[in-house]
């Protein structure tokens, strides 16, 4: 098992096109692409061959965030309801062990503060926190969605502390789920 998901880590790989349907000019990506405007002129399908990414509409891994994992994308701006084609890629590595994240309710960690170790479909009924303005990402990796239910724009994040969603585009979050190995 160790092996296999080991093999998986290492071959993390995606392929875009310029036309939908799999079809023009194809670039093969194994890790991040801050921006893909040298390699296509634009990216409307790609197939995730292996692993999982976050898929962002500017370069820089900036604007809308969709999150892909392995399989077809065909038309990928129609069934993600996305206005602006894919121009950069974050490749979003395997993470082995336990899940750790605190929100809190105010910029810089201020206010209410809650531990979370698994999935949270509703961050309101759960902890009745009507505002979550910081987290800090002490193990793994994670999406937070806007509405509950795992519904809604999302962002991504890693290992790390973020002092003030404002700066992140000044989004609600309402949910919260892990990025495990279910997804690869």
């Amino acid at each position: 098992m160790i092996n296999k998901l080991t093999d998986v880590f290492n071959h993390l790989q995606a392929v875009f096109y310029e036309d939908r349907n799999f079809q023009g000019r194809s670039y093969e990506c194994m890790g991040d692409c801050a921006d893909m405007s040298p390699y296509l002129s634009r990216c409307h399908s790609c197939k995730v061959e292996s692993g999982c990414f976050m898929m962002y509409d500017r370069p820089s891994y900036m604007g809308n965030q969709y999150f892909f994992r392995r399989g077809d994308y065909a038309d990928y701006m129609s069934m993600f309801g996305m206005s602006d084609c894919i121009r950069s890629c974050r490749m979003i590595p395997m993470h082995r062990g336990s899940f750790r994240m605190r929100i809190y309710e105010r910029e810089n960690f201020m206010g209410q503060m809650y531990e979370m170790m698994d999935d949270c479909d509703n961050i309101m009924d759960r902890y009745h926190m009507s505002h979550c303005q910081s987290c800090h990402v002490m193990d793994g990796h994670w999406l937070m969605y806007e509405q509950p239910h795992y519904r809604g724009r999302m962002w991504y994040y890693r290992p790390g502390e973020y002092r003030s969603f404002k700066d992140m585009g000044g989004m609600r979050f309402m949910s919260t789920r892990r990025i495990n190995d279910s997804f690869y």
